[in-house]
């Protein structure tokens, strides 16, 4: 049998750099020319750039900004639970009014911008899609 043989990439992209673009993405503005807003609506990718043009409609989260916000608050939740019962004893209703409120707020709080992140990272990498003009 003969070796596999992959298509020669008939151009070479400039390297993006990856922590300008996922900095870009965490703010909400286009990996590409930080101008433009990358979301339509709260978890909603604009199919296009208003800016510069750039198409954003590759992009392939899914799942990964959802664990990735778990895990953060997660360990910050219980971190600061540990260390608030190592300073005293707490009623029972105030706990159940504390860690469920400080969950919801934390985790709205990060899932967009950990998916603009993601999404930064993805059109750096020059995945999903993201390979094309640099226009």
């Amino acid at each position: 049998m003969s070796e596999l043989e992959y298509p020669a990439r008939e151009e070479v992209l400039p390297p993006r750099d990856r922590w300008l673009s996922i900095r870009r993405g965490f703010a909400g503005q286009c990996p590409h020319c930080g101008q433009g807003a990358m979301f339509g609506r709260y978890l909603k990718v604009n199919p296009q750039c208003a800016s510069c043009g750039e198409d954003l409609s590759h992009h392939r989260a899914d799942d990964l900004p959802a664990y990735i916000v778990l895990f953060i608050v997660g360990h910050v939740v219980i971190g600061t639970l540990m260390s608030t019962d190592a300073e005293g004893v707490w009623p029972l209703w105030l706990h159940m009014i504390i860690w469920p409120f400080m969950t919801l707020i934390l985790s709205l709080a990060f899932l967009q911008p950990v998916k603009g992140a993601v999404v930064g990272l993805q059109w750096a990498l020059c995945i999903y899609g993201f390979g094309g003009d640099e226009t």
